[in-house]
């Protein structure tokens, strides 16, 4: 195989390897939370921050 073929074959590989890991790792980690939802996160987001820490006010 030629290099021409061989480093385009190779990317390809690695982005859809890293995709499929990825895509993995976040089925196993909701299984773990016993939630096939989306995060705490990204459901709670919007809502007002919490107040700052004492000392690290602006």
């Amino acid at each position: 195989m030629s290099n021409d073929v061989l480093i385009p074959l190779l990317a390809v590989f690695t982005i859809v390897a890293v995709a499929a890991f990825a895509i993995w790792q976040r089925g196993r980690v909701a299984q773990s939370k016993n939630d096939m939802r989306r995060s705490s996160f990204t459901q709670v987001h919007g809502e007002a921050p919490r107040p700052n820490r004492p000392g690290t006010d602006h």
